[in-house]
């Protein structure tokens, strides 16, 4: 339905965090979660490489990005059916963490995994520490300063935020929400490698290590 040449153009605009690399990491984890879900791989495909278009024209809009996408995508894929097309921008507009909907199909759950699981493990460390830089954020916070329960009632507060923030508030939760089989079997290792990170760093920074 679209070539990878062609998504690329669609993100001249993006971040480190989000830019086609980011794109491309969820593409070859679809390819190995999709098959074992028995998704429909077409789908699969075109949702990931559209999922995150018009991140920035959806910040300064002041719109949710995954429905913004999600309709750019509608008229990008116009000319193909109407099933499709629906199906395509469900699996974009069901691929984030914190809003809904709730991905309803098994491609959209397959890209919801594959792209969260993009933010955990090694490379999930190297994401949140580039946003973090990017945003002039603290390197550090002590963890046990950090109430869970009043950040997820209340929501993000971008002054005091940082990657520690980052891993306790969301990058710790992801395992546990993940869809398919095969992603949850993916998120363990990664999972156990960003938890040491996070120890380790703390001891660092505390002078016990």
């Amino acid at each position: 339905m679209i070539t990878i040449d062609q998504a690329q153009a669609l993100y001249s605009d993006s971040d480190t965090v989000h830019d086609f690399d980011h794109v491309l990491r969820v593409l070859a984890l679809t390819g190995r979660i999709g098959p074992s879900e028995n998704a429909q791989m077409e789908i699969v495909r075109t949702a990931t490489l559209l999922h995150d278009i018009g991140r920035y024209q959806a910040e300064t809009l002041e719109i949710d990005h995954a429905v913004y996408a999600a309709s750019q995508a509608a008229a990008i894929l116009a000319d193909y059916p109407t099933d499709m097309v629906e199906a395509v921008t469900h699996a974009i507009a069901a691929h984030r963490f914190r809003t809904q909907p709730a991905p309803r199909t098994i491609e959209a759950q397959v890209l919801f995994d594959a792209d969260k699981l993009d933010a955990i493990g090694a490379i999930g460390i190297a994401r949140a520490f580039a946003y973090g830089g990017a945003h002039s954020q603290r390197l550090w916070a002590p963890s046990e300063d950090i109430d869970l329960q009043r950040w997820l009632r209340e929501g993000d507060d971008p002054e005091s935020h940082t990657p520690v923030h980052e891993f306790v508030v969301k990058l710790s939760r992801i395992r546990e929400m993940l869809f398919t089989e095969t992603g949850r079997a993916v998120a363990e290792e990664r999972h156990a490698y960003m938890v040491s990170y996070f120890e380790r760093l703390d001891a660092e920074v505390k002078g016990i290590s």
